[in-house]
């Protein structure tokens, strides 16, 4: 007679869990005028939608975790090409949730590669972050000269519409722009542990339950820095935007998630119309 395994029995705590391991893969050229995918490949719980855009607009993509979160362990990969001259639009179809781990780190890796006179934009919805989880997100991104980038994330430490404070766990946020092979900016952020410390600390993120970063490569950064800021003159939180290396680095940190997101989204509009030459509206699916 076969043993029942009941959620006490020590056989359950070795039984290896189920991870999942999601990847896309997405390229676009421009051909006769017209921006178009050329290659895609997709592995589950990643999965690429595509809406089709305003007549105005590059192709549009939307990334899917089918899985409705990660745990640890999970691991999702991103790589993008855009060809030279090509454009294109990737959108986060729906906040991203990370749970809380028993111990493994969930994986983010994303390559955003963009060729001579391409623009694209990367503009995912937030990373929820609840308490205890483990995350270690890495984006690369290599951008040929005359290349136009504009790319963000946004951060929210614990579930805030119950409550939730972020108090223990792992963030490491990193990012690393390449051009023509030279790195021009490189950072990384790390948390580890007794989160709620550096969360709280004045010198720190002085209580701020969401963060978010954008970074944009154009023609002409000193004029995006100076509207951005303008943008911001009367904002209640704390906002930052400064050149590195002719790379726009803007920053945010907010007690409030909601008007961060607010914020970050007017900022993109007004940047991506003066940095692409887009219209000032974010994609339907984000501004939903």
């Amino acid at each position: 007679m076969s043993a029942s395994i009941l959620p006490s029995d020590p056989q359950l705590t070795r039984m290896p869990l189920t991870r999942m391991q999601g990847r896309a893969e997405l390229g676009f050229v421009h051909v006769d005028g017209t921006d178009r995918l050329a290659r895609l490949y997709q592995r589950a719980p990643l999965r690429v939608l595509f809406p089709d855009p305003p007549q105005d607009e590059p192709p549009h993509a939307a990334l899917v975790t089918t899985s409705g979160g990660l745990a640890g362990g999970d691991v999702l990969e991103l790589s993008v090409h855009a060809g030279p001259a090509a454009g294109a639009v990737l959108v986060g179809s729906a906040a991203e949730k990370v749970y809380r781990s028993t111990g493994p780190d969930t994986c983010i890796d994303v390559s955003l590669t963009v060729d001579a006179g391409a623009a694209l934009e990367y503009l995912p919805q937030e990373t929820i972050l609840f308490d205890g989880a483990r995350l270690r997100r890495t984006t690369r991104i290599a951008a040929a000269a005359g290349a136009r980038l504009l790319a963000g994330e946004i951060l929210v430490f614990g579930r805030t519409a119950r409550g939730e404070r972020l108090t223990h766990g792992l963030i490491r946020e990193a990012w690393e722009i390449r051009q023509d092979g030279r790195l021009i900016w490189a950072d990384a952020l790390h948390l580890q542990d007794d989160l709620r410390a550096v969360l709280d600390a004045a010198a720190g993120f002085a209580g701020a339950v969401a963060a978010a970063s954008m970074v944009v490569l154009a023609a002409d950064p000193i004029a995006l820095r100076d509207q951005a800021r303008a943008l911001h003159a009367d904002y209640p939180g704390r906002f930052g935007a400064g050149l590195i290396n002719g790379v726009l680095v803007a920053r945010w940190l907010d007690g409030d998630a909601q008007r961060l997101r607010a914020a970050f989204g007017e900022t993109w509009k007004h940047v991506r119309h003066a940095a692409l030459g887009r219209p000032a509206r974010l994609p339907r699916l984000w501004d939903i």
